[in-house]
């Protein structure tokens, strides 16, 4: 399943932060197909996509896959969980070819207490990428009813409201 209304995008660094990463993270070996981290896993560190195909899976508790969503160049993977101090509650996988950089915890927190500013725009990520994910789920809870599948979504007033395909 694919959420096509998730904007991936809005949870994309801005370009002097990920430059700044680029001194603090270690290349990551995705010659072949690559699982960064997995939902359940404890974090060390984040991911930074920098260029190729990726994906993050959201999986229901029995490991089968409830949503995909599309990895884009400049994403933090992992910041929320690691920001959380929680497990990871997505799967995140680089495909051949990818360009990935790990910046650990401790690296990514020196970051943050020596330079301020650089916290304000890993902040401005995590404001970007909850509500968009939160979104996109909400958005793809499905009832049916006599036949019809019907979705969740929200009225311009913050009302749900269930329409009929």
């Amino acid at each position: 399943m694919r959420f096509k209304h998730f904007d991936s995008a809005a949870a994309v660094a801005e370009p002097d932060l990920l430059l700044a990463f680029r001194h603090y993270e270690f290349p990551v070996d995705c010659l072949e197909d690559c699982v960064l981290f997995c939902q359940g896993d404890e974090p060390t560190g984040i991911y930074v996509f920098h260029s190729g195909v990726g994906t993050i899976v959201l999986e229901s508790p029995n490991g089968t896959p409830v949503a995909t969503f599309p990895a884009r160049p400049g994403a933090l993977l992992g910041l929320p969980a690691l920001v959380r101090g929680e497990p990871f509650s997505m799967t995140a996988v680089a495909k051949a070819g990818a360009q990935v950089g790990f910046v650990t915890r401790s690296a990514l927190l020196a970051l943050m207490l020596s330079e301020p500013l650089l916290a304000l725009m890993i902040l401005r990520v995590l404001a970007a990428e909850v509500p968009s994910t939160s979104a996109a789920i909400s958005e793809r809870r499905t009832r049916t009813h006599r036949g019809h599948t019907l979705r969740r979504k929200r009225s311009w007033l913050g009302i749900r409201i269930q329409t009929a395909d």
